[in-house]
C-alpha cells in the first residue's frame, strides 16, 4: 500500500525534486512571516521563534502532500 502511494506521488507532471524545493522555499518564507506576526503580538523573540517553527513544521508536510495531490490533477495543463 505504501509502495503504491509512493509510486502515485512520483508519477506526476512535476518532478519530485521541484516540489521539494518549492515546498522548502515557501515554508522558509512562511516561517519568517509567522515569527514576525508572533513577535508583533508577544514582543518576545524566543516565543515568536518557537511559534514560527512549531506551526510551520506541521504546515510543511501538509503543503507538500497538497502540492503532490495537485500535481496529479490534469486540469489546467491544457489537456482537458
Amino acid at each position: 500500500m505504501i509502495r503504491a502511494l509512493l509510486n502515485r506521488i512520483r508519477n506526476t507532471h512535476e518532478g519530485l525534486g521541484r516540489s521539494i524545493v518549492k515546498t522548502a522555499c515557501y515554508r522558509v518564507l512562511m516561517v519568517l512571516i509567522t515569527i514576525f506576526v508572533a513577535f508583533f503580538f508577544t514582543d518576545d523573540a524566543a516565543t515568536s521563534v518557537g511559534i514560527g517553527l512549531a506551526s510551520n513544521a506541521i504546515k510543511t508536510f501538509t503543503y507538500f502532500g497538497y502540492e503532490r495531490l495537485w500535481a496529479r490533477i490534469r486540469w489546467g495543463y491544457g489537456t482537458e
